[in-house]
């Protein structure tokens, strides 16, 4: 079991700043989850764990001791990467062995951590072949493989699925789940794929700019977003998100929302513009709901076991989703309850 924690971490290159101020305390025995878009420094935060990035300033601890300045080898961390990065002219048995006869472990040890790896991984059958002869999702099990036959403090993933396809993706995303419970040990894993996170996550960091925007379980992050970049980030399709300008605001607590006059019962507004988040399930084709409006229909998806539609309010483009079992009536459904309010900068307004 391993616990890490990182202090005041910043990191830049050149004049661009990718990691700022960054402050965060892991769990024993935790899969946490880095998430967030292209160059929001997820994986230069990774590389830096597994020294192979240096640090600017800040700390990074393991266990309460500093590894800033350890060696990668000496870290106690295993890495798998985006690419296989199998050795080609090696098979299975050989890939997975190679960092144990580095650290000059016996015969027996090597033999033994292999077997256990390959029988975890269900790819006894495969020590014999090379990597050509492989599978990507093979390949994929192999790199983990590798990885556990080093018996880390700390599993580090660089987005190991973004090369499969979609359906060796979904079996990959369950093999990690139950890889992590046989194990017990802590999984930090990078992705840009919000499905990956919300599956597989204890926790969520979501980052963005070298900036924390929120952390917390994934029921946490999608129900409960603390600005408007989480709320559309999170999900899929992403949160409608639709600008309550002031000349639609009557008081402190009533503003005219989709034709409709919104009473939330206590004072929440008291700015001039805000935000008004609903996402795509919340809409209702069917429901006897708090309030309806009368939009135009653009597009219905049909997608098997549910329907997107693109509609139009005016000047507004609203996405609605809902089960393919039912059709789109004249009125369109929400309910109080659903509706988050984001102020002028984004940020959540709780009422």
């Amino acid at each position: 079991m391993a616990n890490i924690k990182f202090f005041n971490i910043h990191k830049s290159f050149g004049p661009n700043k990718i990691i700022n101020n960054f402050n965060f305390e892991g769990r024993d025995n935790e899969f946490l989850v880095l998430v967030g878009p292209s160059g929001c420094g997820k994986s230069t935060l990774l590389r830096m764990i597994a020294g192979l990035e240096k640090i600017d300033e800040g700390e990074i601890y393991i266990n309460d001791d500093i590894i800033n300045n350890l060696h990668p080898s000496k870290r106690q961390i295993a890495m798998v990467f985006q690419s296989y990065a199998l050795y080609p002219h090696m098979n299975v048995f050989e890939n997975m062995s190679f960092g144990l006869k580095i650290e000059k472990k016996t015969k027996d040890e090597i033999n033994e951590k292999v077997a256990l790896a390959a029988r975890i991984l269900k790819i006894e059958n495969l020590l014999k072949r090379k990597p050509k002869e492989l599978s990507g999702g093979q390949r994929q099990r192999v790199a983990i493989g590798r990885a556990i036959t080093r018996n880390p403090k700390i599993f580090l993933f660089d987005e190991p699925l973004s090369n499969l396809d979609a359906a060796l993706r979904s079996e990959m995303r369950v093999e990690i789940s139950k890889l992590h419970k046989q194990i017990n040990t802590n999984m930090i894993y990078v992705t840009h794929d919000q499905v990956e996170a919300m599956t597989l996550a204890d926790r969520i960091v979501v980052l963005n700019n070298g900036n924390i925007e929120q952390v917390g379980t994934p029921e946490k992050i999608y129900h409960d977003p603390e600005n408007i970049f989480v709320a559309q980030f999170i999900g899929t399709p992403k949160m409608n998100i639709i600008k309550v300008n002031s000349q639609n605001i009557i008081s402190s607590d009533k503003v005219k929302f989709l034709d409709n006059e919104i009473d939330f019962k206590k004072p929440v507004l008291e700015k001039e513009n805000y935000f008004f988040g609903l996402r795509p399930e919340h809409f209702s084709v069917t429901d006897k709901m708090d309030y309806t409006f009368k939009p135009q229909v653009d597009l219905i998806e049909n997608l098997g076991n549910e329907k997107i539609a693109y509609l139009k309010f005016d000047t507004l483009n609203i996405t609605l989703k809902f089960p393919t079992s039912d059709t789109i009536k004249e009125d369109i459904g929400f309910n109080l309850k659903d509706i988050l309010v984001f102020d002028e900068n984004g940020n959540r307004v709780r009422f």
